[in-house]
């Protein structure tokens, strides 16, 4: 722990402390949206043949998908990393990664329950 203390100042700047428990939190969540994501994908194509229009919903989706998968994979070797720059910065990563695609989601889900109401 005390490494870490002391990598944190770097080029004279103090960098905030992420927790460890961040990424163990990241890794599992975002590798279960993904799932999430796929079987969405797979339920709107459903209902795009049955219904014969076209929706953005699942084209987000799958982009969303991929920042759900680069949330886990950067936690995932945030928990591995030995250096606390490369750890810190794989949090960062991870966090941003997770957040964006939270935000995509939503939108998704948005775009979903109005294009179900046409």
């Amino acid at each position: 722990m005390a490494e870490r203390a002391g990598a944190e100042r770097i080029a004279g700047r103090r960098k905030p402390h992420l927790d460890d428990r961040t990424c163990r939190l990241i890794c599992p969540i975002a590798a279960g949206m993904v799932g999430v994501c796929l079987t969405t994908i797979g339920i709107i194509r459903v209902a795009i043949r049955a219904r014969h229009i076209h929706t953005l919903a699942d084209d987000l989706l799958a982009v969303d998908a991929v920042l759900f998968l680069g949330a886990m994979l950067s936690s995932y070797f945030a928990l591995r990393v030995q250096s606390v720059m490369r750890h810190h910065r794989l949090e960062q990563i991870a966090d941003v990664c997770f957040i964006i695609a939270m935000v995509v989601l939503t939108i998704a889900c948005f775009i979903v329950t109005y294009w179900v109401d046409q």
